[in-house]
């Protein structure tokens, strides 16, 4: 089996799939981002970094830091009928959060109260029409980063004409969400192929409880109810391998914020007891052999 791992630079994420690999006596060829330099007319049959034809390789297992770089060459790699994992439509789909909500309104998957808006007129509007508190999130993005959460029009007003200033289209897309007033923590279920192999709370003092960000993980149970509304999240964006975000609402229940397709996993298998990455590459390896 020829696998290409695809990474912008080796993580603790990539060296703990690096051994899940080795465990199963497949070595990959490391390809960096950086040194990708397709032809598009050419097909798979042209030379990837590696000095191997892309049309060697079993699998695609993209893991960039940069989004755009991972997806554009997911877009690349999938059109000349190389496997990947995931594939560009997920990846599409999860780096987009107005395509993500897209996806979860169409099939009926619960999430927070979500407006979109283009002007700062209009997304004053749609902030006052969810109510304050309102989350103002940009459409693509990670790590926590550029949210915003405004308590009333006067601070709403600042944000919008910040970001009004912002040269980049997607800053001009004003993406609202309602506050939902989670008791502390969320949850970061990872959902590989059709089952949540497990799943964290993500706790903090701040609103804002990614482990990026200083969030304490420990264990969450998968509970059947859980288990089965980060399936259905998975699979109304395309299914993989994926981490799905969820809140705990007023009334206990689950919805869903957001999705992530290159999922970062190295704070979660110590309080879970669960080894991600083999779970992940020996779902990956049974895919391929399904395939074969």
């Amino acid at each position: 089996m020829r696998v290409a791992l695809l990474v912008t630079h080796i993580r603790a994420e990539e060296k703990l799939i690096l051994a899940a690999f080795n465990k199963r006596d497949i070595s990959p060829d490391i390809i960096l981002d950086r040194e990708l330099n397709f032809d598009i007319t050419c097909g798979a049959e042209q030379l990837a970094p590696s000095g191997s034809a892309w049309r060697e390789y079993d699998l695609v297992f993209e893991r960039c830091v940069s989004t755009s770089r991972g997806m554009y060459a997911l877009a690349i790699l999938n059109s000349w009928g190389l496997r990947s994992f995931n594939t560009y439509e997920t990846a599409a789909t999860c780096s987009d959060k107005l395509r993500t909500s897209i996806a979860f309104m169409k099939q009926g998957i619960p999430q927070p109260h979500t407006r979109v808006a283009f002007t700062p007129d209009s997304a004053m509007q749609a902030i006052e029409d969810v109510k304050y508190p309102a989350v103002l999130k940009p459409v693509t993005g990670s790590w926590g980063r550029l949210l915003a959460r405004v308590h009333n029009r006067d601070s709403a007003e600042a944000i919008l004409e910040h970001r009004q200033t912002l040269g980049d289209y997607n800053h001009h897309t004003y993406y609202v969400q309602e506050y939902v007033d989670k008791p502390g923590r969320d949850i970061r279920a990872f959902v590989v192929g059709d089952r949540t192999i497990a799943a964290i709370y993500r706790e903090s003092n701040h609103w804002i409880t990614n482990t990026a960000r200083g969030g304490l993980a420990t264990n969450c149970p998968v509970t059947e109810e859980l288990d089965d509304i980060c399936v259905r999240a998975a699979d109304a964006v395309g299914g993989g391998i994926l981490a799905v975000d969820l809140l705990e609402d007023a009334r206990g229940n689950f919805v869903v914020n957001e999705i992530n397709h290159t999922m970062e996993f190295r704070n979660s298998s110590q309080p879970t007891g669960v080894d991600i990455a083999q779970e992940v590459i020996d779902f990956v390896i049974g895919q391929i052999g399904v395939v074969a």
